[in-house]
C-alpha cells in the first residue's frame, strides 16, 4: 500500500514499531546498504542503530513489560519506517539547498522553545515526539531543524508542505539524487518521494520481544 511518510515534518504520523529482523537477499550492488542516497550508502547498520535509539527511550519511558510489549507490538514496521525517514531527511535536505533555504542554530532553538512551551516542558516535548512520532530523545534538534527545512522551502515555494509544488520540489530532489533501495525494504517512489514496500515473498520479517531495537 502506498502511503505518503511525511515524517514528522507535518506532524501526522505516529511511529512505535516492533524492530523487525528480515531475512532475505541483500543488495549485491551495495552490500551491506539499506539504501545509497546522492551516491553515499545509509548502512543497514546505521539503520539499526537508529532504531535502537528509538527502542532504548521508549524501554526506558515505559518501564511496565506488558505496556512496553503492547509498545512492540502496537506497530510493525519501524525499521523501515525509520528508513524512509532517514531517506526523506537527505531528500528534504537537497530540496532546500536547492531553493536557497538554510536554518539556523537559533532558529532552532526558537522553534524547540516554542514547543516546550506548549508541551510542559523539555521533558514533556521529548515524550511527545518519541511517542507519537518515533523520535529518539536525542534527535530532536535534527527533527525540528528538517521541519523548519520544509516550513521555510513552502514558504520560498509560495505554498504549503500538503501542496503539490511542495512535493514536486522534494520529487525533483529525489530524482538527483538517485535514490537505490535494498529490496527487503521496498523501493523508492521518485513522484510520491516516498518508501514503498515490495511485493517480496521471500522476505520473511520475524519480531523481536528483546529489550534493544529503536526508532522515526
Amino acid at each position: 500500500m502506498h502511503r505518503r511518510r511525511r515524517t514528522a515534518l507535518v506532524l501526522t504520523a505516529a511511529i512505535a514499531a516492533a524492530a523487525p529482523l528480515l531475512t532475505a537477499c541483500g543488495n549485491d550492488a551495495h552490500p551491506g546498504a539499506a539504501a545509497v542516497v546522492g551516491g553515499q550508502r545509509i548502512t543497514v547498520a546505521q539503520l539499526e542503530n537508529r532504531v535502537d535509539e528509538v527502542r532504548r527511550a521508549q524501554r526506558a519511558a515505559v518501564p511496565d513489560e506488558t505496556q512496553y510489549q503492547q509498545v512492540l507490538s502496537s506497530t510493525s514496521s519501524l525499521t523501515r519506517d525509520t528508513l524512509h525517514n532517514m531517506v526523506l531527511d537527505r531528500v528534504l535536505h537537497r530540496a532546500a539547498q536547492d531553493a536557497g533555504v538554510s536554518v539556523t542554530r537559533k532558529e532552532i532553538q526558537q522553534m524547540r522553545a516554542g514547543l516546550e512551551q506548549q508541551a510542559g516542558g523539555s521533558k514533556g516535548l521529548k515524550t511527545a515526539w518519541l511517542q507519537k512520532y518515533g523520535i529518539a530523545p536525542g534527535r530532536l534538534d535534527d527533527n525540528l531543524r528538517l521541519q523548519l527545512e520544509a516550513q521555510k522551502l513552502a514558504e520560498k515555494l509560495g505554498t504549503d508542505t500538503s501542496q503539490p509544488a511542495f512535493w514536486k520540489a522534494l520529487s525533483k530532489a529525489s530524482g538527483e539524487l538517485h535514490i537505490d533501495l535494498n529490496p527487503r525494504y521496498g523501493s523508492w517512489d521518485v513522484r510520491k518521494s516516498s518508501r514503498v514496500d515490495a511485493e517480496t515473498p521471500w522476505v520473511r520479517e520475524v519480531t523481536t520481544a528483546a529489550d534493544r531495537p529503536l526508532t522515526a
